[in-house]
This record gives structure tokens, sequence and C-alpha cells, in this order.
């Protein structure tokens, strides 16, 4: 059966069309009913099962709406919800509206034990329904829903003997009147939940989506501006679009990046915060320039142990009328509108209700930047102490804070298992095992090097190639080699792991690959972006085995001068696999003359003279403070913690791996000019670095910020003679002055944007670890075809697509960044469990209320609060100091604190941080607060 849709269309040039689109309509669509004897194809809904609804105690299959699936998928997730009919209509509407839960969707669908079945409704000449004259695209699908449902019963009635009965869950109160008309049993999810048997638990998962039952009488927040007007504003200027940030350090402020604009619009005061969430797409309304503000030098962070009436002071406090000098001024704005919310599951746990035996909770996320959320839950018992999943579903006017559900229960808080889900939950890392369409897609076992491989290959096997990497590295991407020539030049050769032979394009391990973006390395394990069989074995640079190889080879003068470049796909056989260590006491040891010593020393010679010529361009040697754990083999705890030592041999690989990605970076862009997978650093705006500037100057050091290159030579100059650690701390300050790093497309942005600014460089790419990074495998595929190894294909050069696939790229590498500084945050903290340990600290920022210092040995960078009511301390803006009586907190000021987990509540992590010199009398620190993230610095004032 055929029917057509006929419309007129008008093109932006002014010519009308004529459209007409086929669609066409069949009767043989299976029901997928296992007791049905009519249809043929799958049957995935079962014939016998007992009926857990009490309210219903007969078989039944259920026919959820749109909206149900929108808002409840925490529910329709779970095992005890079976037998379900996804129709056409409904999965085409959430895909439509929410990707995210349209994949969440798609997986339970999936799942066979589930037992869910997708309808095809929209092509069944028996469910088909044309939209009416004034009939709204909503109510016409409703009707098509209930249409479903209807030839659902009439199909069973026949063909299963009636033993069935199709269940319509909708939460909209029209529709289930227009059900209940049509004969319909009609529930909503509320009523059909509360009704299983073994449910009880359930019922805290329902989101309460529309519902206000948390909300009081009192307006808290002015009203969201409807997306109508918000459209006409943008449109005429009056309002700007942008990404609500939140701060990590006081949740009464945030920041909204508005694309195209260099300068982000900062919000502060809850009233003008106005009820939007990190990561939200928002509207914004400037205010008057003489109205706009600064952050403040309060820190002021959500907690467990912090009620309603603490906070509220706090935020009328920031209300507090204040002159910000012209000087300090942040372009400032308020949120009018939201145009998109972004929420999603949050960790965190239940902060304790002062009513006894309510079911009404507060909820303390793990992200500082996220708010606290109500919750309704029976547990509560049994949630205390637990890290726990919520979701948001809603934040009125009348409500302090947002309104969401309970979803499950991860753990006890301070196991180290629990905490690890959450920061990868939290940093949204990818980390489920690897699905079999995935894993189909390896190469069988065992596996080897053919003649026809090496015919299409050059043959590096007999060079005097090795590896240099950690200690315990098993992913190994590059190699390298340096031999003498005949002309008394040298052959360098930097060789890369062929990831890109073993993941071809569209295939389902290169959708999961570009899924994933990066491999995520924590202290105690890494999440692989590709299976092991690839990453640890096959494409692994391993010693005395034959491995594929994309190989770089320059011809270089003594002197470092490159006299020609060539690219080539090769097949080596490393020599050896050493770490940075063994590679530095060979260097080292003048009693070792081998083949691989001597081509170690070559390389060491020539990456010296490398990086001085960067140097000399301007390219920038910052800091940050890392650790390495030593870890018990058996409980996996970390039993030793030292600072991670930096040698020749580590500055070494990363010259050749430098110059091996700017050369790839010059080769793709010649030949792909619009679609090369490129990297960019911005330079940063000058107000970046004026808290650094001030610093700085408390030590009589003038930093220069009007290129890198004077930069570097500022910072180079800035040492004191009696603080060998001064030095390291400007480099920390300025590393977080900087924009971050972007993967982007080449037709994406003028040749001029291309500059990456902590290199130096003009152009950049990353080329050298395509085990662990996706953006490699990209331009091993464009290179690749350059040099005619290998074939194009449509996505490639389409600059769209990569610009897209760059997005999430970068997404990916920002949040693998904070679960590696979150993991180490952990281990640092579990490290402290049974131990009170005296260490060296620098003050690191002064605030109005608190102090942060860091330690270096533990890289960890510790909030001192100085809110003691025995003890005064007077705060100085303009010098940055905190003072009581003979004491003096500034900026780079030393001081010994103590470490320790408070073990009066151990489960909480909470670690204690105490001054021991200088001491205070009549003053003691409450716990600590860390941060696993780096913000950019900012201009603070009261």
């Amino acid at each position: 059966m055929l029917t057509s849709k006929t419309f007129i269309k008008k093109t932006k040039t002014g010519k009308i069309l004529k459209i007409v689109r086929e669609h066409y309509l069949r009767d043989d669509i299976t029901c997928g009913a296992e007791s049905c004897d009519q249809c043929d194809g799958p049957s995935p809904l079962e014939a016998e099962v007992d009926s857990q609804s009490e309210m219903w105690p007969h078989v039944h299959f259920i026919c959820p709406d749109t909206n149900v699936i929108l808002h409840q998928i925490d529910v329709i997730e779970d095992p005890r919800i079976r037998n379900v009919i996804i129709l056409q209509t409904v999965l085409q509407e959430v895909r439509h509206r929410s990707l995210p839960i349209y994949r969440r969707l798609r997986d339970v669908m999936c799942n066979p034990d589930k037992h869910f079945y997708s309808f095809c409704n929209e092509f069944n000449k028996h469910t088909y329904v044309e939209r009416e004259p004034g009939e709204s695209s909503n109510d016409r699908n409703d009707r098509a829903i209930r249409e479903a449902a209807k030839w659902y019963n009439q199909h069973l009635q026949t063909t299963a003997q009636g033993k069935f009965q199709t269940l319509l869950l909708t939460n909209d109160a029209d529709n289930r009147k227009k059900a209940l008309e049509d004969g319909l049993q009609s529930f909503t999810i509320h009523q059909y939940v509360r009704s299983l048997k073994d449910g009880k638990d359930l019922v805290d998962r329902l989101s309460l989506a529309g519902s206000k039952v948390f909300s009081g009488d009192k307006v808290q927040y002015p009203e969201h501006l409807p997306l109508s007007v918000i459209q006409k504003g943008l449109k005429a200027g009056k309002f700007r679009q942008g990404k609500f940030m939140a701060s990590r350090e006081n949740y009464t402020e945030a920041n909204i990046s508005v694309s195209e604009e260099e300068k982000m619009v900062f919000i502060q005061g809850s009233q003008n915060l106005n009820r939007a969430v990190h990561d939200d797409i928002v509207a914004v309304e400037m205010l008057k320039e003489e109205d706009w503000s600064c952050p403040s030098s309060m820190i002021l962070v959500h907690t467990e142990d912090k009620d309603d009436a603490d906070e509220e002071e706090n935020e009328e406090n920031m209300k507090k009328p204040k002159k910000v000098p012209k000087e300090l001024r942040q372009p400032t704005g308020r949120v009018v509108g939201i145009i998109k919310r972004n929420w999603r599951q949050y960790c965190g746990m239940l902060q304790p209700s002062l009513l006894k035996d309510g079911i009404r909770h507060l909820v303390v996320t793990a992200d500082k930047r996220i708010p606290k959320i109500r919750i309704e839950t029976r547990q509560a018992a049994d949630l205390t102490g637990q890290r726990i999943v919520v979701a948001i579903d809603s934040w009125p006017r009348t409500s302090r804070y947002p309104q969401g559900h309970f979803v499950r229960k991860l753990g006890n808080v301070g196991d180290k298992e629990t905490e690890n889900e959450v920061l990868l939950l939290e940093h949204d890392i990818p980390h489920a095992g690897f699905s079999e369409a995935v894993l189909n897609c390896l190469p069988k076992l065992p596996w080897e090097i053919t003649k026809e491989d090496m015919e299409r290959r050059v043959d590096f096997r007999d060079i005097n190639i090795c590896s240099v990497d950690p200690p315990g590295c098993t992913d190994i991407d590059d190699a390298l080699h340096c031999r003498d020539l005949p002309n008394g030049n040298l052959e360098v050769g930097v060789h890369i792991a062929d990831v890109s032979h073993f993941i071809r394009p569209g295939t389902a391990i290169d959708k999961e690959a570009e899924r994933r973006g990066t491999t995520v390395y924590l202290t105690d394990k890494r999440i692989d972006m590709v299976p092991e069989l690839l990453s640890s074995n096959l494409c692994s640079l391993r010693s005395n085995v034959e491995r594929f190889a994309f190989s770089v080879v320059w011809e270089m003068t003594n002197d470092a001068d490159i006299v020609n470049t060539k690219y080539a796909k090769s097949v080596i056989k490393s020599k050896a696999a050493l770490t940075y260590a063994e590679a530095q006491m060979r260097i080292d040891d003048p009693k070792m003359s081998d083949p691989i010593t001597k081509s170690l020393r070559n390389l060491n010679k020539l990456a010296k003279i490398l990086k001085q010529k960067r140097i000399d361009k301007g390219a920038l040697s910052l800091a940050s403070s890392e650790v390495r754990f030593h870890i018990d083999s058996e409980t996996h705890d970390p039993i030793d913690v030292e600072t991670k030592q930096i040698r020749e041999t580590n500055s070494m690989v990363e010259e050749f791996m430098l110059l091996a990605n700017v050369a790839t970076a010059q080769k793709t862009l010649k030949e792909f000019p619009d679609c090369s997978c490129l990297r960019r650093h911005p330079c940063p705006p000058p107000s970046n670095f004026d808290p650094l500037i001030k610093a700085a100057q408390s030590k009589g050091f003038k930093i220069d910020v009007s290129s890198g290159k004077a930069l570097a030579d500022s910072l180079e100059r800035a040492v004191l003679p009696n603080d060998p650690y001064f030095n390291v701390m400007l480099r920390i300050m300025t590393t977080r002055c900087m924009t971050q790093a972007v993967y982007f497309c080449s037709g994406m942005l003028p040749a001029p944007e291309y500059l990456h600014y902590g290199l130096a460089a003009e152009i950049y790419t990353h080329f050298t670890s395509p085990i662990r990074r996706y953006s490699d495998i990209i331009v091993h595929r464009l290179l690749a075809v350059c040099i005619g190894a290998d074939a194009s294909y449509p996505e490639l050069t389409d600059k769209y697509k990569t610009q897209a696939v760059c997005n999430n790229l970068n997404f990916r590498h920002k949040m693998a960044q904070y679960a590696g500084r979150a993991s180490v945050n952990l281990h640092t903290h579990i490290f402290f469990k049974n131990r009170h340990v005296d260490n060296e600290g620098y003050v690191l920022f002064v605030r109005k209320n608190a102090i942060q210092i860091l330690i270096p040995k533990y890289g960890l960078e510790a909030t001192l609060y100085l809110d003691s009511k025995a003890v005064t301390f007077e705060y100085n803006e303009e010098e940055q100091t905190q003072t009581c009586g003979d004491v003096v907190f500034r900026v780079f000021g030393r001081v010994i604190v103590q470490l320790t987990i408070d073990q009066s509540n151990v489960q909480h992590l909470k670690l204690q941080t105490r001054l021991v010199d200088p001491k205070i009398e009549g003053f003691s620190v409450p716990p600590a607060s860390e941060s696993s993230e780096e913000p950019p610095l900012k201009k603070m004032r009261t």
C-alpha cells in the first residue's frame, strides 16, 4: 500500500517548490509476541510471564509514550521492567529530543534479557495515522501511540487467544483520558511502578519532572524567558548565547563562554545565576558597565556539613553592594533563560537530615560545580555513608535547589573501587567492556606478518631501533633510531605504531575508538581506547618482535639541521625496550659502546640542540606538580609517593616526538589544506597573566607577557638564590594562566590561528600516540593517503565531520586529564589513612577567608579556611596577605603542615591539614578542600 505526502517549500532564493514524498505501508510487520500464531519473525515478547503488578495482575505488555521514556529512563533500564513495546513513533521522538537518552534506550533494546521489541507502527497499514488539519504534531503522535496500543489488543485477542493485554503508560493527563475513552488500559508510570510487588526501591528512581513536591511558597529566582522571546533577543543583539561554566571555588559565581568572543561573561550571585547548571546553554543579558564586577576572594563550596542557613548567610554577604574599581571589572551579566539543559547523572552523598524518618533529603554532589540536589528516598538509613548516583528532574522558581531522584547506589564512601567508579562517572569516561561487535574486528591469533605485507612496506628490521618509556609501560607507541651516514650526516628515525592498519574506517572498533577518544590513565589502572590485544600486543612496539610502524626519517647534520624528510609505512623489530632510567644509565656509562647506546647518545645530543632552538623561538618550559605512587602488589594501595623525576632521556624522547608531529602537520596540511586534523594552543589574553605578574612583583621580578619569547625569558630570569622552588612555583602559576590546547580542522580557521603558543610552533598536530589517541589515527590516515600507502574515503575529507570529531576529542582529552588528577587525589587520601606526616608547603594563593597551599612532595593543593572565632586574621587585598600577630601569610611563603585523615570520620576521606610552622595559638585549621583540576587564575577581589 502506498500513500503520499505533498507540501510546499520556499527556498532561500524565493522559489516555490512542491515536494511529494511517498510513504509505503505494509500488512506483514510482525507484532513480536512469542505466543502469536500468525506473525512470522522475531518474537522477543515473552509468552509466559507472571505479572508483578498488584494493580494489573494479568499477563501484559507495556507500551510507554515518549515522555515516559525521556523522563523515566532510569526506571525503564531496571531489570524488573520487561516485555516492553517501543513504537517507532516513540523511538523517533526520543532521538529528536535527546540523543543521550536515545542511545541508552537502544542499549536496553539490544539486551535480550529485557524482552523489548521495536514495532514499526508508522509503516503498518493498520496503525499508521495521517495528521489531521489543525492537529499539532504532538497530538498526532499521541493519537498514533493510542492507535498502535489499540491494534495490539485487537491483534492479540485473535492470535493469542486473548492471553495478553497492552497497558499504555503515560503521564500526560489528556492522552490518558483519551486512551481510557478508547477502551485502553492506561496508567501513569508512577501508578504502575508503585504497584510492582518488589518495586518499593524502584519508586525512589521515579523522576519528579513537573512535580512541585519540594517547592515552597517563596519565589527564590526570576522567571526564565520563553524560547520565542530569547530567540528574538539573540537576533536583536539584546542577549548573548553561551555555555554556563560554574566556578569550583565559589558556588555563587560562574562564567559564560560566548562563541567567537575572547572574554567570558562573568555572573555573580544566585539571582543572576538563575538556576543554570554547569554545562547548560543559556541566554545572558549584559549588565550596565557601572554594575560590572569581578570574582570574589571568598571560597564558598557546598559541603555535607553546611546547612541551608549557613549557605544563605554566605549568599547574603555576597549580595552586599561592592564598588569594584574600573580596572578590575569584567564584562558581567545575568542569566535570563535556558536554551538547552545538559543535565546528566551525578555522583554524591546524602547530607544528614535534620528531620528524623523524613523522606526528603539533600545530596551533596562530588562535582563542586553542581548544586545540592533535593531527592525523595525511603532508603536514607541504607544510603548514609554511601556514594550514590542521582539525576536532576526540574528546578522550579520556588525551590532553593534543583529537584531530582535517586538512580542507584555505588558503594561505601572511602572504598577505592567505589571512588574509582565515582571519578569515572563524574568525568564521563566510557569504561564499560568492549562490545562483541568491537571484539569481532580484531585479527585472529596467531597473527604474523605476511610476504604481501612486506612488499608494501619499507623493511627496517635490521636497524638498531629501541623504545624509551616509563617503567611498566605495555602500550609502546614509539621507537627511535640514529645511525651515521656515509656523507657524515646522521639518519634519525621516529617509528610509530601503525594502529590504522588494524582499525579501518567505519568499522565497529573505529566508531568505539572515536567515541572514547583517548586512553585514560589512572594511578592504578588505565582505561584503554582500543582492546588490549592491540594496545598491549599487536600494536605495541615491544622488543625482539616484528611490528608494523609508520616511520618519519630525517637526514640531519650534526647541528640538527634537517636536510630532507621521508615518510613510509614500515616493518620494524625493536632491539630494546628501555625505561627512561635505563636509557639514561647507558648514556652516562662511558664503558658502554654498543650500537643502541651510541644511537641514544647521538639522539640525546641532537635533542639538546633541537630544544635550544625551540626555546630561542619562544617555546615555554612550564611545570606542574606531578607525583608517582608505589603500589602494593597485593592490596593495590599506595605504600609510598614521590615527585616524578625528569631526566635528559625524557626530554630526548619529547623533542623527537615534537619534531615528528610538526613534520607530519606540514605534510598533511600541504596535501589537505581544508581537512587536516591539527592542534593549536591559542595565545592567552593578557588579563590571564595579571595574578602571575602581581605575584612575581611581590618578590621584585617583572614578568613580560607581550610575547611567548618575552614570557619565557622573564621566567628564566626570575630566580631566588636562597629559594630553589620559587621559579618552579612561578612556572606552575604560568601553566594555570594558559588557555586550553585544542584539536581543530584546518578548513574551519584562518592560517594565523593555527599557532601553538606554548611550543612556539606555527603548525602542530598529534601523530606519535595512535594507541592512546584517536586524533593520531586520523592523522595517520591522512598521511597514508599523502604518500600513496592507502586510499581516501568521503568522511576523511569532510571538514565538518573532522571538526565534529575534534570537538569530541577536545572534551574527552580534557575529561581524561581531570580524571587522572582526581585519581592522584584519591590515592593521596588513601596513602594518608594511617599516617601523620609533617611536610613543607608553599602558599600559592591568599584569599579573604582562606589560604591555598601547595605541598610539592605529594602534588597536593590544600585550602586552609581562616574562619576561627578565637583568632582574628587581617586580609590585605592589595598586598594579598593574611596577618595574625607576627605571622604573615603571603604568596610563595613557606609553611610546614601536618597531613592526616580525620580518624573521627575516616569514611568521608576528609584530609586534615594542620599548620605546624608557623604555629598560631588558639587557631585550629578545619579540613582541607582539594581540587582535582587546575583552573585558570583570575583577578580576585572582595
